[in-house]
């Protein structure tokens, strides 16, 4: 028995568990969702169960990108992002450790046994759901209590915990014949299309985000910085920082001084409106 990869297996179901958005033991949606729930932080805490964390770190980013624009409508959703971040780079870390392979296994794991997992326990939510008014109904408080908070819980560990360590437990031995007996053109297309994915995540988010197409040449000036000048990522944050207060203080100016009577004040508040970003574009 691998006890190292076992080891590995059960931290990553747990570490899937209190990413979840109903696990309340990390402050919360706060610290859960928001934080361990997102494929970057999974990638750098399944990197420390399997004791490589630079690898995990750049799994994570490449599966992040792939998801950074991944929306839900409602209590409906197009992916699981717990389930794809702590499946797909745990089952990369306990084979290849290529972010392509993460990114490619994520999306499978993610828009499969991720939403079949999800909408299971959305059953299962409505079960004690009911069975919780009906305790309220008798005032049963102890009911209350078991259904409301003990029971959902219990079952949000097993519809995550579980499937994600049997996934990398046993699914190390599937992904590895699977790379040793498909054809290397299978596994170079994976590659690719698992280095593309991450921009078309990026893409998507520009799309929300940018909403006056003269904003895309602050972006691709720092593309150019960054890809050609060698210039460091910080200093670009720094300088990206510089740059946005400044036109904060331009477009400010020209909303306070306007040339043209109150109709051009109307005006510019209305396209300075539009130019805002708001979290509404997102949620």
């Amino acid at each position: 028995m691998d006890y190292a990869l076992l080891l590995a297996a059960i931290l990553t179901g747990v570490f899937c568990y209190l990413g979840a958005i109903e696990s309340p033991w990390l402050f919360g949606m706060t610290g859960g969702f928001y934080i361990v729930g997102r494929p970057l932080v999974a990638g750098l805490l399944v990197g420390l169960a399997f004791g490589d964390v630079k690898a995990g770190v750049l799994c994570g980013l490449a599966v992040q990108a792939v998801f950074i624009a991944n929306l839900s409508t409602g209590g409906a959703t197009n992916s699981e992002i717990t389930y794809a971040g702590y499946g797909g780079i745990g089952l990369a870390m306990a084979t290849t450790k290529d972010p392509g392979v993460a990114v490619a296994l994520s999306i499978l794991v993610g828009q499969t046994f991720g939403l079949i997992f999800y909408n299971l326990r959305m059953a299962f939510y409505s079960y004690w759901n009911a069975r919780a008014e009906k305790a309220a109904e008798t005032l049963n408080t102890r009911g209350i209590t078991l259904n409301h908070l003990i029971y959902p819980q219990i079952s949000t560990f097993l519809l995550r915990s579980v499937p994600i360590f049997l996934a990398v437990y046993f699914g190390k031995g599937l992904v590895d014949w699977l790379l040793a007996n498909i054809p290397h053109v299978v596994t170079d297309i994976i590659s690719v299309l698992g280095g593309v994915l991450p921009a078309l995540g990026i893409a998507m988010l520009m799309n929300i985000v940018i909403k006056n197409k003269a904003h895309l040449i602050f972006f691709f000036a720092g593309f150019v910085l960054l890809a050609f000048a060698g210039l460091h990522m910080i200093a670009l944050v720094f300088i990206s920082a510089l740059v946005a207060y400044l036109v904060f203080l331009a477009s400010r100016k020209s909303i306070v001084a306007p040339v043209g009577g109150p109709e051009s004040v109307e005006m510019n508040r209305k396209r300075a409106d539009e130019d805002v970003f708001e979290d509404e574009d997102l949620f």
